[in-house]
């Protein structure tokens, strides 16, 4: 399970240091996909493998199935560590899509990492944080309680 929240920057080059808990995890090669509000998703090879099995089993003939499965699969790239346990982001997903210059968030989100422009994290969390309670009230209709 990934869990916790940590700053890293991005270097001249496009790299970036991944927290070392979540190293080991990741394994030697993983998967970095454009995940939503404009963040990155980084997945295990065995959570991307799952995640890859139930997007090929949404229905064919529905628009919004074709278009989320192009969305995630289109961004989606398999990386691996150098050396000095960094991982080089493709352009398209660092600068374009997830706007990510310099200081970055990472956290762990149970099965996934995130990764986030520190601009786009503080915004996130904060409208977030706002509405915690009416969220927290509407999962009750999952059955989930804290």
């Amino acid at each position: 399970m990934f869990m916790g929240e940590f700053q890293h920057s991005i270097d001249e080059k496009g790299r970036i240091i991944i927290p070392s808990k979540f190293r080991e995890q990741l394994g030697t090669s993983f998967v970095v996909t454009r995940g939503l509000d404009h963040c990155l998703f980084v997945y295990p090879m065995e959570e991307w493998s799952l995640l890859e099995q139930k997007l090929k089993s949404l229905p064919l003939m529905k628009a919004d199935a074709r278009a989320f499965s192009r969305f995630f699969f289109s961004g989606a790239t398999e990386v691996e560590w150098d050396k000095q346990g960094r991982v080089n982001l493709p352009g398209n997903l660092k600068r374009q899509y997830a706007k990510l210059e310099k200081e970055c968030v990472i956290i762990g989100v149970s099965n996934r990492v995130e990764i986030w422009s520190k601009e786009t994290w503080s915004e996130y969390y904060d409208t977030s944080e706002q509405s915690f309670n009416e969220i927290a009230e509407k999962l009750v209709d999952f059955d989930f309680d804290l």
